[in-house]
């Protein structure tokens, strides 16, 4: 029996519990797609694909409900596939295996999936609650939210009819979410030549690993540490004392995860070796001790390995290292006008070897679009130093906060009504697909709510049980009301 089974509300934690065994990957939604059509068909309801992949549901109203408004609930169907690099899980085709730990649902070692897992339950839970009375629903299910929210940019206007929406894809329940970030990725190619390596050397590999890692737009204020960042600056050091070939270097994966793990593989002189692991290690002490209070579990492994014969050429080695201990990641500027907000930040994402060149990326975000695009002009003022090149997709809108919003001032009354408090509302330093879906469709009112789910994007993630159900009954509460 699944956990899950007990839990309330029924249908949320029905879907949900399927929805964790089904592959949803962001870029391979297929399956989880074919989930969501196969209840439209079977509950009746009207359904509709765009040739991105975003599915619409559309409920009729009950019965007595004609005359109200039509809205809009949306979420996203893929999910951030992370992984400890110690469990064996194949996110293709592999449940995602979760665990209750007192209020707590998280997963074994992976991402739990709950963003946005627990918006598309719920909006199916609603659709298929018989016993709610309703207007018009249109449900809106986005592709690829998490890796550029190409889903919300290739929606056409034929797609929704309503003009009121909740986007169920934030993360405090008791928070109402009435603005967010844009942002944009730079990818930078540093091309690299391989070398013949004649003298005899030592071989190790170094391995930064332990880190929390996290969201690069919620958890950034928090100055985790950034595995990259951290074996730059090893890297660096070391450069500064002794002569060392790079072989290769690897780290991070998703442009939205600040990196937990990174390792690089390089070649000492074996008279040198024994003074090299004493300089990483006193390095990685400096370190520990400067992230203790928020990133405790930063660990570093030094182990030998086999001969290599092809090293980086020692020059663009050195601009290497240079221009990954240069380039930012972090806070660049907190708000003016909101206080805590932070405004403008970059992750270092990833890196990883080619065969011929040295890709790397990263992701910076800004509720100002102007200085959006200054913090990506200076990663390219940087790169361009190396002799590298950078690419930078489209950015995406952030969404400007509208305090005189319909559905905000109807939704804190209710709020307050049932819970006894007033609600946080908030702009936040994530990106959201509303910034997008409002452009798409001018006079969109919008709010973001959901549950409470911590530490998304990592393996730490879990979503607050008793939230669930607050959540799912806020919900259809708003929706009676509007």
């Amino acid at each position: 029996m699944s956990v899950l089974e007990k839990l309330e509300p029924k249908l949320v934690w029905k879907h949900f519990d399927e929805i964790r065994k089904i592959p949803h990957c962001s870029k391979h939604e297929e399956k989880i797609r074919e989930y969501i059509l196969e209840f439209a068909e079977k509950q009746g309801f009207e359904s509709r694909i765009d040739e991105a992949g975003n599915v619409v549901i559309v409920k009729p109203p009950d019965k007595g409900m004609e005359k109200k408004p039509t809205v809009v609930l949306q979420a996203h169907m893929d999910m951030v596939c992370e992984k400890n690099k110690d469990v064996k899980h194949d996110f293709s085709k592999d449940p995602i295996e979760v665990k209750v730990e007192g209020d707590k649902l998280m997963a074994k070692g992976t991402t739990l999936g709950a963003d946005d897992g627990i918006g598309v339950a719920t909006i199916l839970a609603i659709l298929e609650d018989k016993d709610l009375k309703l207007g018009k629903i249109e449900a809106l299910f986005t592709v690829d939210e998490e890796t550029g929210l190409t889903g919300a940019f290739a929606l056409k206007s034929d797609m929704l009819t309503g003009k009121t929406m909740l986007n169920l894809d934030s993360e405090d329940f008791g928070v109402i979410t009435v603005g967010c970030a844009g942002g944009g990725n730079s990818e930078i190619t540093f091309p690299i030549n391989r070398e013949n390596l004649s003298e005899k050397m030592d071989y190790i590999k170094i391995q930064v690993s332990g880190l929390r890692g996290g969201h690069s737009g919620v958890d950034i204020h928090e100055q985790r540490g950034n595995a990259i960042k951290i074996l730059a600056r090893l890297l660096w050091k070391l450069s500064r004392e002794y002569s060392y070939h790079l072989i290769d270097i690897e780290g991070g994966d998703k442009h939205n995860a600040i990196p937990r793990e990174a390792y690089a593989s390089i070649a000492v002189k074996p008279s040198e070796k024994k003074d090299t692991i004493n300089l990483l290690e006193g390095e990685i002490e400096i370190i520990q001790w400067e992230i203790k209070a928020v990133d405790p579990k930063l660990t570093l492994k030094i182990e030998d390995v086999s001969n290599v014969d092809k090293i980086i050429d020692s020059k663009q080695q050195n601009t290497l290292i240079n221009l990954l201990h240069a380039l930012p990641h972090g806070v660049d500027k907190m708000s003016y006008d909101i206080p805590g907000l932070v405004e403008t930040s970059t992750n270092l994402a990833s890196v990883h070897m080619k065969e011929d060149n040295i890709v790397i990326l990263l992701s910076s975000r800004s509720s100002v679009m102007s200085e959006l695009q200054d913090i990506r002009d200076r990663i390219r003022a940087i790169v361009s130093l190396s002799g590298a090149e950078v690419s930078e997709d489209e950015p995406y809108p952030g969404w400007k906060p509208n305090l005189e919003s319909p559905v905000l001032k109807l939704s804190k009354k209710i709020f307050k009504d049932m819970y006894g408090r007033e609600p946080v509302v908030e702009a936040i330093h994530a990106g959201l697909e509303c910034g997008i879906i409002g452009e798409k469709f001018p006079g969109m009112d919008m709010i973001s709510i959901g549950p409470t789910v911590k530490h998304p994007h990592s393996p730490e993630e879990y979503v607050e049980i008793s939230t669930v159900e607050k959540f799912y009954k806020y919900v259809v509460e708003i929706l009676k009301s509007i």
